[in-house]
C-alpha cells in the first residue's frame, strides 16, 4: 500500500495547520496500522506546489522541512510523463477536474490499485479507481 500526497495533504502535514494537520496525521496512522509497510509517493506537481509558498514568503525553515521530506530515499516519485498527461486529459474531459487536479489523479493511478490518495478536495472522488481520503 502506498499513500499518494496531493499538495494540500502534504502542506497540512508539514506545516501542521489545524485542524487539517491533525486529520492527515490521524489518517496516516490509521492506514499505517492496517498496512505496516505503507509507502509514500508524490508527483513533481506536488513538489512544485509545496515549495511555492515558502519560497514566496522567504521561509527557509519551511522550505527545509519540505526538502527533507522530498529527500527521503523511500519516497516514490511519479514523473509527469506522456502516459500521465494523457490520462490526465481523459480525467479532465470526463470528470471536469482542473488540470492540476487531473494531473495529480493520473499520477496516483500510475501506482496501481494499492494506493490511498490523500487530498483536500472531494472532487477527486469522481475519478473511478482512485481511493480517495478527503482531509477536510
Amino acid at each position: 500500500m502506498i499513500a499518494f500526497f496531493d499538495a494540500s495533504a502534504l502542506i497540512y502535514l508539514i506545516e501542521g495547520r489545524e485542524p487539517f494537520g491533525g486529520k492527515v496525521r490521524k489518517e496516516l496512522a490509521a492506514v499505517a496500522k492496517k498496512y505496516p509497510d505503507l509507502g509514500a509517493a508524490v508527483s513533481r506537481l506536488t513538489w512544485l506546489e509545496c515549495r511555492v509558498g515558502p519560497m514566496r514568503a522567504n521561509d527557509s525553515a519551511a522550505l527545509a522541512l519540505y526538502d527533507a521530506f522530498f529527500a527521503r530515499p523511500d519516497l516514490v516519485w511519479v514523473e509527469l510523463l506522456r502516459d500521465v498527461v494523457e490520462l490526465a486529459a481523459v480525467i479532465r474531459a470526463k470528470h471536469g477536474l482542473r488540470t492540476p487536479d487531473a494531473l495529480q489523479a493520473a499520477s496516483c493511478l500510475q501506482l496501481g490499485a494499492d494506493h490511498v490518495f490523500l487530498g483536500g478536495d472531494s472532487a477527486f472522488k469522481r475519478v473511478g479507481g482512485l481511493n480517495v481520503k478527503v482531509l477536510r
